[in-house]
């Protein structure tokens, strides 16, 4: 039984999910029409047997009035070939018997108890001359006598072995129909799935993320579960090709902006292979420039491992105070860039409260918006820190290492003095590698504004720039508080 039921299962799950539906649907509409047929097929029985029963009540009803003052009589000639009924009068003595005694219809001591009263009429079943009857015994009424009446059954037989026949060819009609349209619409229904997996098919064999499933049109297609799966499967699709365009941009970019300090640094190697054929000056410059070329390159592979990184590392958030991460990296920047000026301005109700996040990471997001405006900030100018709080709808505006539900968002904006963001340029800010025109003279690899943006996004905070009014560049960053307790 194991065996056998092992089997089928691997059966099934060989076939394919249409073939599958298909049979599970015509199985389904099979057993209700069987069903229905065998229920017809009792209906009918029960219906012609009864309407026999009442023709003989009736036939007998109407011969006890024709035969009020008849004796005991034996069933006529016509009995022998029972065309429409036999009837045959017994008394309850049999001494009153005719002198032929009754030869067509059978009597019992069950036909002397009727005739006497002691027992209800009744029905019963015998074959009369080869032919199937039904007859029907009743007391004669006031007389110590019994009514028997005999129609013939084959009627009815013959009737039901119709209806039979006639049941069970609607019953397989309906078996092929339902075969027919559960195939149909099993075919019609699975149609996304069919095109859903053609299109992941084709993607795994061409390693395209471009493809995309065809939808229906029309509004009520819409709320199908399949179509909707196929339009979840499509924006996957479109994540994925993003993703795919992403990666290949990086790698590209990556190749071409290594290629530069790579030819740089072999340059320098090979001079310096060759040191016996230069002064103390030349392999002074060609030492400072290998190491220099190096410290890029390590920066430059280092914020490509960097920007390879999607999200957080969920181990690694915490509560942080993004007040005291500001003046940190601001000290930072004042010790590498000592010829720009660094203010900083923090609201009093934003100076205790704190988001979750990597300070490392937000440490570096800092130093990175820091490091761009001192770049191009003009020597001796400024550069702009503020730090303040936006309060939102029921929130306080007192201290707190948190605040309450709807407490709002931090609002940091670091502004220099400099030419300002191009119109041109702006859109195009925080993409990889990207270098305005006036940048690409400077110090740097077009990774640090990226990877800025990058990690504000994976502390679910905003990073926009825009031109700062009255000249220079202001870039801000928006984080959300937290819904938390004060503690």
């Amino acid at each position: 039984m194991t065996g056998t039921r092992g089997l089928g299962t691997r059966w099934r799950r060989r076939r394919p999910l249409r073939t599958r539906l298909a049979l599970a649907a015509s199985a389904a509409v099979a057993v209700v029409a069987v069903g229905v047929c065998a229920a017809a097929f009792v209906i009918i029985r029960y219906q012609m047997s009864r309407q026999l029963d009442l023709n003989l009540a009736q036939t007998a009803t109407q011969l006890i009035q024709r035969t009020r003052g008849w004796g005991p009589t034996p069933g006529d000639e016509s009995c022998q070939y029972p065309a429409t009924s036999c009837v045959q009068i017994v008394s309850a003595d049999p001494a009153k018997d005719p002198r032929g005694g009754y030869h067509t219809l059978p009597v019992t001591d069950a036909t002397r108890q009727v005739a006497a009263g002691h027992r209800t009429a009744y029905y019963s079943e015998l074959t009369v001359a080869g032919q199937p009857v039904r007859m029907y015994t009743v007391r004669h009424p006031g007389r110590a006598q019994a009514l028997q009446v005999a129609l013939r059954s084959d009627t009815v037989e013959r009737g039901v072995r119709q209806a039979a026949w006639a049941l069970s060819g609607v019953g397989a009609a309906g078996i092929l129909l339902a075969g027919a349209l559960g195939y149909g619409v099993s075919r019609t229904g699975l149609a996304p799935i069919a095109r859903l997996t053609a299109t992941a098919e084709r993607v795994a064999a061409s390693s395209d993320a471009r493809h995309r499933i065809t939808l229906p049109a029309g509004p009520a297609s819409r709320e199908d579960e399949l179509t909707r799966l196929a339009t979840t499967f499509n924006t996957m699709l479109g994540a994925l090709e993003q993703s795919v365009t992403a990666q290949r941009r990086l790698v590209a970019d990556a190749s071409h902006e290594l290629r530069t300090p790579l030819t740089a640094l072999r340059t320098n190697a090979e001079l310096l292979a060759r040191a016996d054929r230069l002064t103390d000056a030349q392999r002074d410059r060609a030492s400072a420039a290998l190491g220099r070329q190096l410290r890029e390159v390590t920066t430059l592979v280092n914020d490509l491992i960097e920007l390879a990184r999607d999200e957080e590392p969920r181990p690694l958030v915490e509560q942080v105070r993004p007040a005291a991460l500001l003046e940190h990296a601001v000290g930072a920047a004042r010790e590498h860039w000592p010829e720009i000026t660094f203010t900083v301005a923090v609201d009093p109700a934003a100076a205790e409260l704190t988001v979750p996040g990597v300070p490392a990471r937000l440490s570096r997001l800092l130093s990175n918006l820091l490091d761009n405006a001192a770049k191009f900030s003009p020597p001796g100018g400024p550069v702009d820190t503020e730090l303040a709080l936006v309060p939102g709808p029921a929130s306080g505006h007192g201290p707190g290492r948190g605040a309450g539900r709807g407490a709002g968002e931090l609002d940091l904006t670091i502004r220099d003095h400099g030419p300002g963001i191009a119109p041109e340029d702006l859109p195009h800010v925080f993409d990889r590698f990207y270098r305005a025109e006036s940048a690409r003279a400077l110090p740097g690899s077009g990774l640090g504004l990226a990877m800025a943006r990058q990690i504000a996004r994976a502390h679910g905070a905003e990073l926009t720039a825009e031109r700062a009014p009255g000249g220079g560049a202001l870039f801000r960053l928006r984080m959300p508080l937290a819904p938390m307790a004060d503690s």
